[in-house]
């Protein structure tokens, strides 16, 4: 169960990370999922590191990492498939 909710996390995350970055991210859906479930896990990572992985009630600091990160690992990540595929289109 916890595979399952890492994905949907991850989704989640993504999307965020995609709302939030300005103009057009070229990545397919799939990509961004990843990238959401990677900066899930360098959200939780960074928020171990600062001392506020277990708070009491809703864990804002760590959404908040995980967010910045899926947003950092989304516009990177799109910014790297951009240049991969534009390599391939043209070879």
């Amino acid at each position: 169960m916890g595979w399952l909710w890492a994905i949907i996390v991850g989704f989640v995350l993504g999307l965020l990370a995609k709302a939030i970055l300005p103009g057009k991210q070229h990545s397919p859906l799939w990509l961004i999922t990843i990238f959401g479930i990677i900066g899930g896990l360098v959200g939780n990572a960074l928020a171990g590191a600062f001392g506020i992985e277990s708070t009491p009630g809703i864990d804002w600091g760590r959404h908040a990492l995980q967010v910045i990160a899926a947003v950092v690992l989304v516009a990177l990540g799109d910014m790297l498939y951009v240049s991969l595929r534009g390599k391939r289109e043209r070879a």
